[in-house]
C-alpha cells in the first residue's frame, strides 16, 4: 500500500521548478459580499498544502476557483500551468478532486466504478488494465475489488473515491476533508496513501477541520472571512508560536 506511483504514472509538470499552484489576488464576490478576499499562496510539486478555515471562510469558493469551476472576479491563478481565467478547461485535465461526501456509484463494484471513471476521463484501452492495477494496488482496494460499495466502510469508500480521482493520472489533487465522519485508524491509513502520492510528486491541496492532519502539511494557510491570516511551513508557524508564548 505504500507504494508511490512511478514518474511514468503519474507524469507530474514538465517543469518541477515551477509552482503546482499559484494564486495572484484572487478575488470572489457575490452580490456585494466579498468570499475571498486578494488570495495570495503558491504550493509545489510534490507538497501537501494543508488549507484551514472555519465554515464559510472562503475554503470551498477558493478551491472551486482553482479548479476551473468558478471564475474569479479579480486575480487569477496558475493551475497545473494554466490559467484558471483564460484556460479552465484545461485546468480541470491535469486535476483530481475528492469531495469530502462519497459521491460515486453504491450499485456499483469497486471495479465498476474504476472502469467508468476510466471511460469518463478516455484512459487509452491499452493502458487501462495496468493503470487501474497500479491505483488498487496503491489504495489496498484489490482485495475488494468484486464488493458493491454501498458494501463499504466509510473508509473504503473515501479510498474508492479517491482511487477514482486518481484514474486519469492528475498532476494536482483536490481534497475537501478527505477524512470527514472516518474512523481514526481509516483516517491515518488514507494519510498513508497521501503521502505515497506526494512523494510521487503529486501536489495535494486539503482543506481539513483536524489539528493533528494540519500537522501532517509541509505548507499552511488560514483563511478567516475570506482573507488570509497566515500562510508558511509547519515549522514556521510552529516557531512563530513559542516565540509569541515565549516557550
Amino acid at each position: 500500500m505504500r507504494r508511490a506511483f512511478s514518474s511514468r504514472e503519474c507524469r507530474p509538470t514538465a517543469t518541477l521548478t515551477s509552482p503546482a499552484i499559484e494564486a495572484q489576488g484572487l478575488t470572489r464576490k457575490f452580490s456585494g459580499l466579498v468570499a475571498v478576499d486578494d488570495v495570495r499562496f503558491s504550493v509545489g510539486y510534490g507538497e501537501i498544502f494543508g488549507f484551514l478555515g472555519p465554515n464559510g471562510s472562503g475554503k470551498s469558493t477558493t478551491m472551486r476557483m482553482l479548479c476551473g469551476l468558478l471564475t474569479p472576479t479579480s486575480g487569477t491563478a496558475q493551475v497545473g500551468g494554466f490559467d484558471v481565467v483564460r484556460d479552465p478547461e484545461k485546468v480541470k485535465t491535469v486535476i483530481g478532486y475528492m469531495s469530502q461526501r462519497f459521491g460515486l456509484y453504491e450499485d456499483l463494484t469497486v471495479d465498476e466504478n474504476l472502469d467508468f471513471y476510466a471511460g469518463i476521463y478516455e484512459v487509452p484501452k491499452l493502458e487501462i488494465d495496468r493503470r487501474l492495477a497500479d491505483i488498487r494496488r496503491l489504495s489496498g482496494l484489490e482485495p475488494y475489488r468484486r464488493r458493491l460499495a454501498a458494501h463499504l466502510s466509510g473508509g473504503w469508500k473515501q479510498r474508492l473515491a479517491l482511487a477514482c480521482a486518481l484514474v486519469h493520472q492528475p498532476k494536482i489533487l483536490f481534497l475537501d476533508e478527505p477524512t470527514a465522519g472516518i474512523d481514526p485508524v481509516s483516517r491515518r491509513d488514507l494519510w498513508v496513501v497521501l503521502y505515497a502520492l506526494a512523494e510521487s510528486g503529486i501536489a495535494l491541496f486539503v482543506t481539513t477541520h483536524y489539528m493533528e492532519e494540519a500537522e501532517r502539511c509541509s505548507q499552511l494557510a488560514f483563511i478567516s472571512e475570506g482573507r488570509l491570516i497566515k500562510k508558511g511551513s509547519r515549522e514556521d508557524l510552529k516557531n512563530e508560536i513559542r516565540r509569541y508564548f515565549d516557550f
